[in-house]
């Protein structure tokens, strides 16, 4: 089966077709213009690819409603439209981009992979949130996890590779990043919460800060929620730190707010590997993926050294000339580290596949 793969972004639609043994064999995006998709053009580069028997969406959200890919249909799309404020960057772009499909291919049978999903059978005690009980049952706040198509590409990958690894801290390094603890394919912790801004320092998001601080802000130096919202959303992170977002940038800078930014970065980023590790009861494989995690030898190279005592241990060698994807791990290094190209549109077409039959 050749599944289109759609991926709505912030600035673009990602389109691509997936063939049976996991090849791209075609793959275009659509810019976006004045907050929505040209029609037009979505319909001039699908009449440009080959034929296709399924469409496949990455969703970001899929709530405690959604915990595997599912057909979509009027009702699926309405309940998804409701999840809309946990995700309010995201799930409109999803859904213009559902609608923009639609309306070129009609009648094709679409699904709907979430994000959320592979986070979805996380034990309790990851998921729950220590607050009041009526927050947990009237408005379902927990933790839901997000990047999980790229995490469970990152995993299956990996045990390929590696072979024989129970123990798997997958570390999604892009403009947004996360990390998850998979133990034997089972998403059992991960960094990011209810929200995507929980966990580690990003790009332009700040990552985990304390709540009193938000509060106070708010209360004492008068800062409306909005403005909070989108300083921590938009304004916070490398950006904040650095004055730049992109961490190429950033780490060839020797100034000292460039210093600073990438020492809290990669800071954060040791400390959540080893809690990753913590909840897995060991480590077999460090594996990284995203934009970051692929493309900086000096990130990967950072972050082993302060975890040589869970058995990371990288050969410099091989760490700067991995190239795609491939093993950077030193001789008898305790722990397997790896780099994993990110395939989130293979886990989508393997969703759809599971949805709609067509091996």
């Amino acid at each position: 089966m050749r599944v289109l793969v759609v991926n709505a972004g912030s600035s673009s639609l990602k389109l691509s077709v997936v063939g049976p043994r996991e090849e791209v064999l075609a793959s275009e995006s659509v810019p976006v213009r004045r907050g929505v998709w040209d029609r037009g053009a979505v319909r001039a580069v699908l009449e440009g690819f080959p034929a296709v028997e399924a469409v496949g969406h990455r969703v970001v959200h899929g709530g405690r409603e959604f915990v595997s890919p599912v057909r979509l249909d009027a009702r699926v799309v309405g309940r998804l439209r409701a999840l809309g404020d946990l995700a309010p960057l995201h799930q409109p772009k999803s859904l213009a981009g559902i609608e923009a499909v639609e309306g070129v291919l009609p009648g094709l049978p679409a699904v709907a992979c979430f994000d959320t999903a592979f986070h979805a059978g996380m034990p309790q005690e990851a998921s729950t949130y220590a607050v009041p009980e009526r927050w947990r049952r009237e408005w379902g706040v927990r933790r839901f996890g997000f990047h999980g198509l790229s995490h469970a590409y990152a995993w299956r990958r990996a045990v390929e590779v590696a072979g024989g690894v129970r123990r798997v801290v997958t570390a999604h390094l892009g403009a947004g990043a996360s990390l998850a603890a998979v133990l034997e394919g089972r998403g059992v912790d991960t960094t990011m919460g209810f929200t995507p801004l929980e966990g580690l320092v990003m790009a332009t998001r700040s990552g985990s800060v304390d709540p009193g601080m938000v509060l106070w802000l708010h209360q004492h130096a008068g800062l409306a929620v909005e403005e909070i919202a989108e300083a921590l959303e938009h304004e916070s992170g490398v950006l904040a730190l650095a004055g730049s977002a992109d961490m190429r940038e950033v780490l060839g800078r020797v100034d000292a707010e460039a210093v600073l930014a990438a020492g809290v970065y990669v800071h954060r980023l040791r400390a959540g590997v080893a809690a990753m590790a913590a909840s897995l009861g060991g480590l077999d494989a460090l594996v990284f993926t995203g934009g970051v995690g692929e493309g900086s030898a000096l990130v990967r190279a950072r972050v082993a050294e302060g975890l040589g005592f869970l058995g990371v241990e990288v050969d410099a060698g091989a760490n700067e000339g991995v190239g795609v994807e491939g093993e950077v791990s030193a001789e008898g290094a305790a722990v397997r580290t790896l780099v994993v190209h990110a395939r989130e549109d293979v886990e989508v077409a393997r969703g759809v596949r599971e949805v709609v039959g067509g091996g």
